[in-house]
C-alpha cells in the first residue's frame, strides 16, 4: 500500500470477531457485519478507519497460528510461515460503520466488501469468494490500523476521491464531517447500481462516475479531479483506491495545482494487473466453482 501519514489507532492487537451476518447490497457489494469475541475491545476513531482481516480460507486452525504483530515485518514472516492451506487470507478494508453496544445486543462493526467476479463459477478472489458465501457464526482475526485521513483541527472543506474500493472510507468520512463541512465527493463506480448512496453533509456534493467496461479503474475519476474547482484554502483532500489514482491526485494537486502537500492524504490499496498475495491453496479454493 502507498500511503501518507496515518493516525495511529489506540491499540493494535489481534481480536477475535465472529461473522454475525451478511447482506448483499448490489452486484459488486457485499456487506459482512462482524461482532462477539473482542469486539469490546475495539476502539472505533471513525472517518477513514482502515484494518487487517484475517479470514479462515483455511479453517480456524490457521487463525490460531496468526501472530500478534502479524501486520509488523517479523510478525508478517512469522505469518508467512504458516502451512500452505492453513493460512489465512490477508486484506486491508475500512470500517463502513461501526454501532456501540446497546442493552439487546453486542457492539458491531460492518465490512464492505468489492466482490469481484463469482463464487458460483470460480472467477472469485479468495477474500471475494469468502465475503459471498461466509456463514454467520464464522471466525475472523483483526488489527486496527487507525486513519489515513488526516487535516488539520477545524478544517472543514473538503474534497473526496476514489474508485469503488474506497467508497466505504469516503461514505465513513463524510459520516464523521461535521455537518457544515462543504466540498466534493467524487467516486467512481463499475456500474451504476454500485453507487451506494450515503448519508452525507448538506454541503458535500456527491458525484458519481460510472466507468464503462473497457476502461482502466481510476482513470475517468483522475481526470475528473483535473478539471475540478477546488474548495477555498483551507481545505483537505482525500484520494483512495487504485494506487495510480491515489498517487496522481496527490502529484496533480501539489505538483499542478499548488495544493500544500500536507492538505492532501491518500492511500493506494490496490494496483492494476497486480494481485494481492495469498497461498497457492487459498487461489485454488477460490477457483473452485461452488455447488
Amino acid at each position: 500500500m502507498a500511503f501518507s501519514k496515518l493516525v495511529k489507532p489506540e491499540s493494535a492487537e489481534l481480536l477475535h470477531l465472529t461473522v454475525l451476518r451478511t447482506e448483499r447490497l448490489s452486484e459488486h457489494w457485499m456487506r459482512v457485519t462482524l461482532g462477539g469475541g473482542d469486539i469490546a475491545k475495539f476502539r472505533p476513531m471513525g472517518f477513514d478507519q482502515w484494518f487487517r482481516l484475517f479470514l479462515p480460507i483455511g479453517g480456524d486452525a490457521g487463525l490460531e497460528r496468526v501472530p500478534a504483530k502479524a501486520n509488523r515485518m517479523f510478525g508478517y514472516l512469522k505469518f508467512l510461515r504458516i502451512p500452505d492451506g492453513e493460512r489465512p487470507v490477508m486484506r486491508n478494508y475500512s470500517v463502513r460503520a461501526y454501532r456501540p453496544a446497546t442493552v439487546e445486543r453486542g457492539a458491531e462493526i460492518d465490512v464492505d466488501f468489492v466482490l469481484h467476479g463469482s463464487a458460483a463459477d470460480g472467477t472469485a478472489g479468495p477474500a471475494s469468494r469468502w465475503a459471498e458465501i461466509c456463514e454467520p457464526g464464522e471466525h475472523v482475526l483483526l488489527i486496527d490500523e487507525g486513519l489515513t485521513f488526516n487535516p488539520e483541527r477545524g478544517t472543514d472543506r473538503v474534497l473526496l476521491v476514489g474508485d469503488e474500493t474506497a467508497l466505504p472510507a469516503i461514505a465513513s468520512i463524510a459520516a464523521s464531517l461535521p455537518a457544515s463541512a462543504t466540498g466534493t465527493a467524487l467516486i467512481e463506480v463499475p456500474s451504476p447500481d454500485d453507487a451506494l448512496a450515503f448519508p452525507h453533509p448538506e454541503g458535500l456534493a456527491v458525484e458519481w462516475i460510472v466507468r464503462p467496461h473497457d476502461a482502466q479503474p481510476g482513470v475517468l475519476a483522475l481526470e475528473r479531479v483535473a478539471e475540478q474547482e477546488l474548495p477555498p484554502a483551507p481545505f483537505h483532500a482525500y484520494a483512495a483506491g487504485e494506487q495510480s489514482l491515489a498517487s496522481g491526485v496527490r502529484k496533480l494537486l501539489v505538483g499542478e495545482r499548488g495544493v500544500d502537500k500536507g492538505a492532501v492524504s491518500f492511500c493506494g490499496y490496490w494496483k492494476v494487473g497486480a494481485a494481492s498475495p495469498s497461498s497457492k491453496a487459498a487461489r485454488e479454493a477460490a477457483a473452485e466453482p461452488r455447488r
